[in-house]
């Protein structure tokens, strides 16, 4: 069972495998695969909530779907993503809120989308206890500014800034980086500066981790981003199923007689 303490200083032999979960049973399979990390994204808006971007996911959405996953867990280490104004703004709501996923969600660390704001906040969060898990390139809540999702760390300036804020966040303690959709060389230049492991999406192959959207992993989405890879089509199975169950009640196929039972002591009510 790998906690904090075994990510931050990455003793495994092996890649630290993360992978997104938004249900117990999702989160299950998971956990049962051998996933290091079970990171509850804020991506719940886009997956399973029918938002266009994680802008509406609240805290009080995170902490049910984080509830779930944790409860489902028995191996993997549970990360919370904190969304949208959640932190950043006021010290004492962001510790709240940040401590409302360890303390009523059984999450064992919380993930920021991170930048100059983000550097103090890391600290004084560590320092109460609570494991930050620090995110940098690519980061969706700032699509309206972006806007969409480019490649982030392109220009020399733009790639100094995100290898200054990682080893500033490393300092201030997160045990952990995501590195999403910049050069494979930056990363590289990133995970041979930091002593803290990066985990890539859409990073290139040497980060010391890789994380995917699990519905872009098994093959759910309608839609997944160029780096990201399907090693499954799971999507094509549910319509599969649900055409089959469709087609056999409307043949009568469905329910057959192993489905239903008759009780005998009910033939005298008629």
């Amino acid at each position: 069972m790998p906690t904090v303490r075994d990510i931050r200083t990455n003793e495994g032999d092996e890649p630290i495998t993360m992978l997104t979960a938004y249900d117990a049973p999702t989160a299950a399979i998971v956990d049962e695969a051998g996933v290091d990390i079970v990171l509850v994204g804020d991506s719940v808006g886009n997956t399973s909530l029918g938002y266009e971007t994680t802008l509406p996911v609240t805290v009080d959405d995170m902490v049910r779907h984080v509830s779930a996953v944790s409860r489902a867990i028995d191996d993997a280490l549970v990360v919370a993503d904190m969304p949208f104004l959640s932190f950043g703004v006021d010290e004492s709501d962001s510790i709240e809120n940040a401590g409302r996923m360890l303390k009523e969600a059984d999450a064992e660390a919380v993930k920021l989308e991170c930048g100059p704001h983000t550097v103090e906040l890391t600290e004084r969060l560590v320092e109460l206890g609570i494991p930050v898990m620090a995110h940098l390139g690519l980061t969706p809540q700032h699509v309206n500014q972006y806007g969409g999702y480019p490649r982030q760390g392109t220009d020399q300036d733009a790639a100094e800034r995100i290898l200054e804020l990682a080893q500033a966040h490393e300092d201030a303690g997160a045990f952990s980086l995501v590195l999403e959709h910049v050069p494979a060389n930056l990363a590289a230049t990133v995970t041979e500066t930091l002593e803290t492991p990066t985990i890539g999406i859409g990073a290139g192959p040497d980060c010391d981790g890789q994380v995917l959207v699990v519905d872009d992993a098994v093959g759910l989405s309608e839609w997944s981003p160029s780096f990201a890879k399907q090693f499954g089509d799971v999507r094509a199975e549910m319509a599969s199923a649900v055409e089959a169950y469709v087609e056999a009640v409307e043949s009568g196929a469905f329910p057959a007689e192993e489905h239903s039972h008759e009780e005998g002591d009910l033939e005298d009510i008629y």
